[in-house]
C-alpha cells in the first residue's frame, strides 16, 4: 500500500444504496462539521440498485419531512392491491393480508430515489465517490481504521497493465458499511468480529425483475398485484409481484426463497414460465420489454440480525438485514437502521467514544424497526412445512396471535437445505417464445452489464476441483440454474467436464456465493464501475 494515495474522514459510508445515503444525510445534519464520505462501487449511484419496489415513506418522513417540495421521485400512489393464488390454469384472489396494505405507500424507483437522496446528501456537503469499490478493510490496533479501494489495470494475469491504479486508502474515524445485500466486506466483519454467535443464520432469497411498457388499454396505474402458488410446487417457498406504475409501464417480478431443495429448480425460469399463466400474459400481449436485473434479499428478519457494531465502525441496512418479508418491504427499515446509526456516531465523535457507538444496538432494539420486524418472526420460516401450512399459520399469526407467539421459529443456512439430485425429480421447462418468455443472455443484455474484460475474475473458487468432482455428480451442477444471468456453465474439453465462469455477465446478484451446495465460490468486487448499469430499476 505504499504507493496508495490516502484520503481521512471522520466517517466512511461503503455503498451509496438507500441505506449509507441515509445515514450520510443525517450526519450532516447533526453536524455540518462531520466530514463524510461515500463510496459506491457502481459507475454512478443508482446503478447497482434493484427492487420490486413498492416503498413505505415512514423513514424518509422522518430524514426528510419536506421530501414532496424536494422533488422526491414519488409518483404513483400504490392505489389497489390484489394478492391472488395461481393453479396452473386459474387464479383465485385471496383476501389481502394486512401486512399486504399499501395505503400510502408509492411504487417507485428505488434506483431513482437513491439518485435523488445522492443529490440531497452532497448539497449538504457529504462527498460521493462512484465507480470506487471497497475491496478490503483498513485494520489498525484490532480496530477497523477505513477501506482500501480495488486496484484499476491488473490483467488477466494477475499483472500490472499500463493503465494501472493503486488502491486509495480511505481512512475514517468511524466506517460504516451499507453494502446491500451478502455485502462482501460486511461477511468478513461478521466473522472476524463473530457479530452471529447470538443469531439464526441470515436467508436468502432471489429477486428477478423486468419493467414493461405495455398497451395503454392493459394498464391501471397504481395497482398491486401479489402472488404464490404456481408455476413452483408447494414445497419451495417464492412468488411474484406486479406492479403498475407510470407512463404505462408495469414492474414484474418473481422471487424464489434460496432455501429450495431440488437442484433442478431454475429461479430464472420459473420467473419465465409465470408469465406465461393465462391471468398474466394477456398483459404484455402487444407490449415490450425495456429493462431486468436480479438481486439476493434477506429473509431472515428478526431472528437473523447479527451484533451490529464493532471496534470502528457499524453495519447498516440490508448488509444486516432488516427485511420484513410478511410486508415485502425492506428499504423503510433499512433507512431507519442507518440513521440510528449516524445518531450514535454523531455521539460518538462528539466525546462518547465507541462506548457510545455500541448504542446503536439498544436504540435500534427501541425503535420502531425492531418492533415491526419481531412482530412477524415466524411468518416466514413457517413456510418450510409447505406452502398450505405456511398460509395458515401466517393467517393465525396474524390475526389470532398478533404476532405474540410465546415460541420463536429459526433458520437454517440456504446452502445446506439442496438434496442431491438423484433424490429431486428434474423440471423440464419450455423454450422461450421471445415475445413473453425469454433466455438469460437477452436478459442480461437489457441489464447494460459490463465488466472490464481484462481482469481478474471476481468470482474466484477456493478448490477449483470441487465444481466437477463434487457439484456435477451429486447435485448436477446447480449453479447453471440458480445463477439468473449465465455466468456458470458446464462445458466439455478433450472429452472432460469443466466449469466455465462467465463472469463478464455477472450482475452482482450474489446467488452463487450464498447457494453454493459447497460454499466454494467467493464473490469478490471487480474493478471499479463493472457490473449492471439500471435505471428505473
Amino acid at each position: 500500500m505504499a504507493d496508495s494515495d490516502v484520503m481521512e474522514y471522520d466517517v466512511v459510508i461503503v455503498g451509496a444504496g438507500a441505506a449509507g445515503l441515509s445515514a450520510a444525510i443525517r450526519l450532516r445534519q447533526l453536524s455540518p462539521d462531520i466530514s463524510v464520505c461515500v463510496l459506491e462501487k457502481g459507475s454512478e449511484v443508482g446503478a447497482h440498485i434493484l427492487s420490486g419496489c413498492v416503498f413505505e415513506p415512514r423513514a424518509l418522513n422522518e430524514l426528510l419531512p419536506d421530501w414532496k417540495e424536494r422533488g422526491a421521485p414519488l409518483n404513483t400512489q400504490a392505489a389497489d392491491d390484489k394478492f391472488m393464488f395461481l393453479t396452473q390454469k386459474n387464479a383465485i384472489r385471496l383476501p389481502t393480508p394486512p401486512t399486504m396494505n399499501n395505503h400510502g405507500n408509492y411504487i417507485i424507483s428505488l434506483s431513482d430515489l437513491c439518485k435523488w437522496l445522492a443529490v440531497q446528501a452532497e448539497n449538504l456537503g457529504v462527498q460521493i465517490f462512484a465507480g470506487f469499490p471497497a475491496a478490503e478493510l483498513l485494520m489498525e490496533n484490532g480496530r477497523v481504521a477505513g477501506v482500501v479501494t480495488g486496484e484499476f489495470g491488473i490483467g488477466k494475469n494477475g499483472q500490472k497493465k499500463p493503465s494501472y491504479q493503486a488502491g486509495v486508502i480511505i481512512k475514517g474515524k468511524y466506517t460504516l458499511f451499507a453494502e446491500g445485500c451478502r455485502g462482501s466486506l460486511s461477511q468478513q466483519l461478521m466473522e472476524k468480529f463473530n457479530l452471529c454467535t447470538e443469531s439464526d443464520p441470515q436467508t436468502y432469497g432471489i429477486g428477478i425483475k423486468e419493467i414493461w411498457e405495455i398497451k395503454p388499454e392493459n394498464h391501471k396505474i397504481g395497482t398491486v398485484l401479489h402472488s404464490v402458488g404456481w408455476p413452483m410446487s408447494a414445497d419451495t417457498y417464492g412468488g411474484s409481484f406486479l406492479y403498475h406504475i407510470e407512463n404505462n409501464k408495469i414492474a414484474v417480478g418473481f422471487v424464489v426463497g434460496l432455501d429450495y431443495q431440488n437442484p433442478y429448480l431454475d429461479p430464472f425460469a420459473e420467473f419465465q414460465r409465470f408469465k406465461t399463466h393465462p391471468a398474466i400474459s394477456p398483459l404484455f400481449e402487444g407490449g415490450r420489454r425495456i429493462s431486468y436485473g436480479a438481486r439476493a434479499l434477506n429473509e431472515g428478519g428478526f431472528q437473523s440480525i447479527p451484533k451490529l457494531t464493532f471496534a470502528g465502525g457499524a453495519i447498516v441496512g440490508c448488509a444486516a438485514g432488516f427485511m420484513n418479508v410478511p410486508k415485502i418491504k425492506g428499504t423503510h427499515t433499512a433507512m431507519k437502521s442507518a440513521m440510528l446509526a449516524a445518531e450514535t456516531i454523531a455521539a460518538a465523535l462528539g466525546g462518547g467514544g465507541d462506548a457510545a457507538l455500541d448504542n446503536y444496538n439498544k436504540t435500534l432494539r427501541e425503535s420502531w424497526v425492531y418492533q415491526e420486524l419481531y412482530k412477524v418472526r415466524n411468518i416466514r420460516p413457517a413456510f418450510r412445512f409447505g406452502l398450505l401450512a405456511g398460509l395458515l399459520y401466517a393467517a393465525f399469526d396474524t390475526y389470532i396471535l398478533q404476532g405474540k407467539a410465546p415460541w420463536t421459529f429459526h433458520h437454517h443456512p440456504d446452502h445446506k437445505q439442496l438434496r442431491e439430485a438423484k433424490y429431486c425429480k428434474k423440471i423440464t421447462y419450455p423454450k422461450p417464445d421471445g415475445k413473453i418468455s425469454f433466455d438469460k443472455l437477452s436478459s442480461v443484455f437489457l441489464s447494460s452489464t459490463n465488466h472490464e474484460e481484462d481482469q481478474p475474475s471476481h468470482l474466484t473458487l477456493k478448490d477449483n476441483a470441487v465444481p466437477v468432482a463434487v457439484n456435477l455428480p451429486c447435485y448436477d451442477a446447480p449453479e447453471q440454474r440458480y445463477c439468473p444471468a449465465a455466468v456458470y456453465e458446464i462445458v466439455t474439453d478433450a472429452g472432460k467436464p469443466r466449469l466455465q465462469i462467465n463472469a463478464q455477465n455477472c450482475v452482482h446478484c450474489k446467488t452463487c456465493d450464498i447457494k453454493d451446495p459447497t460454499q466454494n465460490i467467493i464473490w469478490k468486487t471487480p474493478e471499479g464501475g463493472g457490473g449492471p448499469n439500471y435505471s428505473g430499476m
